[in-house]
Parts: C-alpha cells; structure tokens; sequence
C-alpha cells in the first residue's frame, strides 16, 4: 500500500459508504485476507468439465500464467517492524505473545533470503508444476497428436526471474507428464511488451496515470484514511506491543521509523506472505492479526489494485487497455492455427499480476466486470473485486480450441475453471463453455457485426 498524498474531494461519499458498509462488509472477504498473495488452487474438478460437442476434437491449447508463489520482492517490511520490536524487547514492552513474534519474522526472513526474495518458494514451484500436470491431464488427445505429428510447443515469459522460472519448470513438468513433449518444447523467449506491458512502450500513458493522476490519489487518500485504518492497525500492534508502547508509536515517537499505519502494514504483508512459504517452514503469524483487521488491510490492497490494475473509475480504460496487446495475442495464435499458417500445437507465456489483472478486466471476466464512479468507490460490501480470485498466486487464463471441419469452438479456463466469456457472446448452446470462434470474433470486434 502506498502512501500519497491528494485532495479531498471523496471523504464524505466514501465516509458515508465506507465507515458503514466496510467493517461488515471486509469480514466477507476470501478466507485468509491474503489479496493477490493468495496461494494458488485449481477452481474446478477434474472430472466435472463438460464435453466438447459431437465430432470435435482438440487441436491447440494456449494460455497466461501468473508466476507461483514467492518469497517478499524486498526485506523492507521485517525491517520496519523488527526495529520497533528491538525497542520494546530492550524496554519490556512486549505482549506475551509478541515475544515470538521477532524470533518469528526473523526466521521468516532468513528463509526468505535463502530462496531469494522476489523468487519462487518451494509452494510456489509446486503449484506452477501442478497446473502443467493437469492441463496434460484434461487434454490427453491433444497432447498424443502433438507428439505423434511432431507440433512445436512455445514457452514465452516477461523475462523477469520469477516468470522465466515458472515457464521453466511448466515446460518441465509437462515433458514429465509426457516424455515425448520435450523434444518439442521450445527454449523459452521474452517478449517484455506482451507480458511486461504495464513497464513497456505500450504502457507509457498507464504510468503517468499512476505517477499523476489526481483523481486516483484523492480516492486512494480517503479510503486509506478511513478511520477503521487507525483503529485495525492498533488491533495489529496490540498483539505484539503493550498499550504503552502502542500509544507511543501513534503519538509519532518513532516516526522516524514509521508511523503505526506503516509498522501495521508491514505486519499484515509479512501475514500475507506467509502462506507462500509454508514449503520453508511454519510462522503462524495470524496470532498477530485479528481476523476484522487482516480483512481491513486486505481490503486497503484491494482497493489499491482494483484502481491502479482492475476496473478501476467507470468512464476510463486506462488501467487495462494496454492489455489489449496480450488479449490480441490469443486470437492471433487461435486464427493462425484455423488459416493454417501456424503448426504450434501450444502456446504458453507466464507473466505477473500487473497484467493478468487488466487483462481480467478487458475481459469482464468474473469478479471484474463491475467499475465504479467517483460518488460510489470500491467496497467489500458492493463490488465482487478481491484480489485473491481475480489474481491469485500462478493465476491462469486458458483458452482451448476444438475443431471439426472447418469449424473452430474455444473453451476458456480461468484459474482451471469453465469460464463464460463476456462482452454479449454466445455459447454454441445455452449453458455451454464452447463458442464458435467466428463468435468470439464478433463480440470481441475483431469482425464486422
């Protein structure tokens, strides 16, 4: 969460809607209140996917994945707290149990730096190598042809770490779910303005909407400058820290080190990050975190990643038109395999949350098909945005074509679940996860109507 500074020109809208519906509303967030740290799981059954229609068969599979879990980018926040919690151990200002919770963080970050941070953890790799299994799994007809007729398998990544590795060890578990694919998977490539867009050229008027928009920091001011941000960052140092010590942090005693919103934050991220690194031990840092205050600082990222990434004010595009790139990526791969000017028999790319988000959101995909106005900002209570289902850790779009004839049908998985796509498409039959590619082509403007 940053810190920014804007105008007021939202407080008594969001003090109206917010200070009522938002305390409720944040305990109905995803279990755990991890945001966008949220460890990954397959949203569908294996066995519960329906059928392609009579006569049609698998002839491509393409897909984007969010890097697996990993280790925090930097040590910033287990430093923050760690030196108020120095302090309070040398003066006896500690909470029974926050006498754990420095010897904890401390053994957090050591094994964050042995993974490396920023890297995949060991949960990580395990959920990347997972859905590789099980996209071999769920297309077994496919992947024989493409290794009977000798089909190239494409690996592209944004180039960073974390996403080179997790293509790596995709490519890996599928040549290990079938060893005839390996010959034919290809060495990964970067392509950063397909998968980095938000840093790239393409994304240039994205970033000084960041770096400048006024609108976007007055909003993100007065929603993190609700009361309710006080009040659950004192529930977070209260469980470590004595109610002295408490009231010294938020009197500005150790402003120098942060105030008590920035301390609390850095606790919830620490809580956050967690869960990715179970493989490298157990921390149990929720001691730490009432569930009502974890939801409140869940919801406080949230709202910074539905403006800044997701649907964001109802009369802009500007956080996910730049996804357009990657969303014109799948339907070139799909129309150049039906005109024959394509043998790939997969197309995989792995990127980051920065844009599997505003591709969500180009999309209407489910959760992200709702923006909002300036009179009535993001809540808990009145939007379906949470970043746990929008974009979780190893988060993944998949598209699947089938053909008979010279007809072409795409089913679409999100996060490996059946997923119906937006925008006023038509399934070739009510209640169907099978489109006509001529449709999509329509629905989505790529074809005159």
């Amino acid at each position: 969460m940053k810190r920014i500074a804007a105008a007021p020109a939202l407080v008594l809208a969001l003090t109206a809607l917010l200070a009522s519906a938002l305390p409720a509303g944040a305990t109905q967030g995803p279990p755990g209140d991890y945001g966008t740290k949220t460890p990954y799981a397959p949203r569908q059954e294996a066995r519960s996917y329906q059928r392609a229609p009579k006569g049609f068969v698998p002839v491509f599979t393409e897909n984007v994945s969010r890097h697996g879990s990993r280790a925090a980018t930097d040590g910033e926040d287990a430093e923050l707290i760690l030196q108020l919690w120095d302090k309070a151990a040398d003066e006896g200002e500690l909470t029974r149990s926050g006498e754990e919770f420095g010897p904890r963080v401390r053994s957090l970050t050591a094994a964050m730096e042995k993974v490396g941070y920023g890297s995949l953890s060991g949960r990580g790799q395990r959920e990347i190598q997972g859905t590789a299994v099980r996209m071999e799994r769920r297309l077994p007809g496919l992947f024989a042809r493409i290794a009977r007729d000798g089909e190239p398998i494409d690996v592209v990544t944004s180039g960073q770490g974390r996403a080179v590795d997790s293509g790596r060890l995709f490519a890996a578990a599928l040549a290990g779910a079938d060893p005839a694919l390996g010959p034919l998977i290809g060495p990964a490539r970067t392509d950063a303005d397909l998968l980095y867009f938000h840093k790239s050229p393409g994304g240039a008027a994205y970033r000084d909407y960041i770096a400048n928009d006024r609108r976007l920091a007055a909003t993100l001011k007065d929603i993190t400058e609700q009361p309710g941000t006080r009040r659950a960052a004192r529930g977070i140092l209260g469980k470590i820290f004595t109610p002295a010590f408490v009231r010294r942090i938020s009197a500005g005693e150790f402003a120098s080190i942060g105030s008590e919103v920035d301390a609390a934050q850095a606790v919830y991220n620490l809580y956050s990050i967690a869960p990715a690194m179970s493989d490298e031990g157990e921390w149990h840092l929720e001691r730490y975190l009432a569930p009502r205050d974890a939801a409140w600082f869940a919801y406080l990222g949230d709202a910074e990643d539905f403006y800044e990434k997701g649907p964001g004010f109802e009369d802009s595009d500007i956080t996910y038109r730049m996804a357009g790139v990657l969303l014109d990526d799948f339907f070139k791969k799909v129309e150049a395999r039906r005109a024959g000017t394509s043998d790939l028999g997969a197309e995989l790319r792995f990127t980051h949350a920065e844009e599997i988000i505003p591709l969500a959101a180009l999309m209407r995909l489910p959760g992200s098909t709702e923006p909002v106005s300036e009179s009535r900002p993001y809540t808990y209570a009145d939007n379906s945005w949470r970043g746990a289902s929008v974009a979780p850790m190893a988060a993944n779009i998949q598209w699947d074509v089938f053909r008979r004839g010279n007809t072409y049908l795409v089913r679409m998985l999100y996060n490996e679940k059946e997923t119906a796509f937006g925008r006023g498409c038509t399934p070739v039959r009510k209640g169907s996860s099978f489109y006509d590619l001529d449709e999509l082509e329509r629905c989505f403007g790529r074809v005159a109507s």
